[in-house]
């Protein structure tokens, strides 16, 4: 997570270029010291969403259905991998590193909480778990979570904390194309064949019961008033947002039960487990490497 820099590629249909970008110069509030343990737990679980989902769609990177969706889930995954290391660097602020002395707040890196977490110190909700199943699954799980990031991003960027706030005016901008990539994508697999259709119906049933856990209050929300975003604040204008496209696209919102959830609270579904296998593989059988 930490490497210098990065192909950042943009695609405008003909056109295909391959920028450089510095990946810490993307940070927000590089140099900020996290205010409380509590802001710190409210961000760590902020940073674990986006880097969970951020790790589901690089698998799509060569698996793609075509060239230019490809390159756009790999820009996606940049933005909210970018999201994940501003948060995480900001949580880890005023953690004590491994090993030290009880009370001493010297720093753990973004890197630190992504590769050195075992499974149930991990606070990401289920949705972002889920598995990439097929395309329409894919597309079904990032409606659902552009439409929860976009209004917490809205809320968040009016936060007290004006590191908070300052990552979250960012990400705001860039979810807004994250949604806009899902919404087409799902219009165009609704209405598109009798098998794109079925496929898509089937992936928004599978994924619907866990979008409650979204909007579960959690200690770490319920601390912070005017510092962070209460999660059942987000409700109704997530339900809107979700109703009008799933009108648009001539679906109607599934009516199976949410699921119980429990990832705020280190409970995760059988998922994970596998997904931090292979993200974190490398990093544990070097550590310290650098390249």
């Amino acid at each position: 997570m930490t490497t210098p820099s990065e192909a950042h590629i943009s695609v405008d249909h003909a056109h295909i270029s391959v920028d450089t970008v510095q990946l810490d110069a993307e940070l927000v509030g590089d140099e900020a010291v996290v205010a409380s343990p509590e802001v710190a737990a409210y961000a760590l679980g902020l940073g674990d969403d986006a880097l969970i989902l951020a790790q589901q769609l690089g698998w799509w990177i060569s698996r793609a259905p075509e060239l230019e969706e490809d390159i756009a889930l790999a820009n996606i995954a940049l933005d909210l991998l970018g999201h994940a290391r501003s948060l995480l660097r900001y949580a880890g602020s005023g953690m004590p590193r491994r090993g030290g002395a009880a009370g001493i707040a010297d720093g753990r890196t973004e890197d630190d909480l992504a590769y050195w977490r075992d499974e149930r110190e991990f606070r990401s909700r289920w949705l972002f778990e889920q598995p990439n199943g097929d395309f329409a699954h894919t597309i079904v799980r990032q409606l659902l979570a552009s439409t929860y990031f976009r209004a917490l991003y809205a809320e968040l960027a009016a936060s007290a904390d004006p590191t908070l706030a300052a990552i979250a005016t960012k990400a705001e901008k860039e979810v807004a194309y994250h949604l806009d990539h899902a919404e087409q994508w799902m219009r165009r697999l609704a209405l598109g064949t009798d098998e794109s259709r079925k496929r898509t119906i089937v992936a928004l049933g599978d994924l619907w019961p866990y979008v409650g856990e979204l909007f579960e209050d959690d200690e770490a929300a319920e601390v912070l008033p005017g510092i962070a975003v209460l999660p059942s604040s987000l409700r109704a204008p997530v339900d809107a947002e979700l109703t009008g496209i799933l009108n648009a696209c001539e679906l109607e919102a599934p009516t199976t039960p949410f699921s119980s959830g429990g990832g705020r609270h280190g409970r995760h579904s059988s998922h994970l487990g596998f997904l931090l296998a292979e993200m974190q593989v490398l990093a544990r059988q070097h550590p310290g490497a650098t390249w």
